[in-house]
């Protein structure tokens, strides 16, 4: 008995591990999603007399939602296959996969915690 919870211990490790090594290229995305949440989306380049309108960000934006969608879409991808389809495959538990999946945004929380601190 002491061997089956030796085991199951064990094997949480792994989709712990997994989910955060598809967090590090999951920070492009989350990256990308940031900057338009945080630079793109505040500005009112509609409003006539517009105080707050950077035409820089204004011509970025196409292009940086381009990314994100590829980028997002290729992290998605990623995601259903180690976490839904690889554990069906294998006849593992999709539960700790899944729900060890809220790891995944740690190491884009992490490089933006130390981005504030700096």
């Amino acid at each position: 008995m002491q061997a089956q919870k030796g085991r199951a211990r064990d094997a949480l490790w792994e989709p712990a591990l997994a989910n955060l090594a598809l967090g590090v290229p999951a920070v492009v995305p989350l990256s990308l999603a940031w900057w338009l949440l945080t630079e793109y989306l505040p500005m009112d380049c509609g409003l006539p007399e517009s105080a707050n309108c950077d035409y820089e960000t204004l011509d970025n934006g196409f292009v940086l939602t381009v990314l994100l969608v590829v980028t997002g879409l290729l992290s998605l991808t990623q995601v259903i296959v180690i976490d839904v389809a690889l554990p069906r495959w294998h006849g593992r538990r999709r539960a700790a996969w899944l729900g060890s999946a809220v790891l995944i945004p740690a190491p884009f929380l992490m490089c933006l915690a130390l981005a504030s601190a700096a």
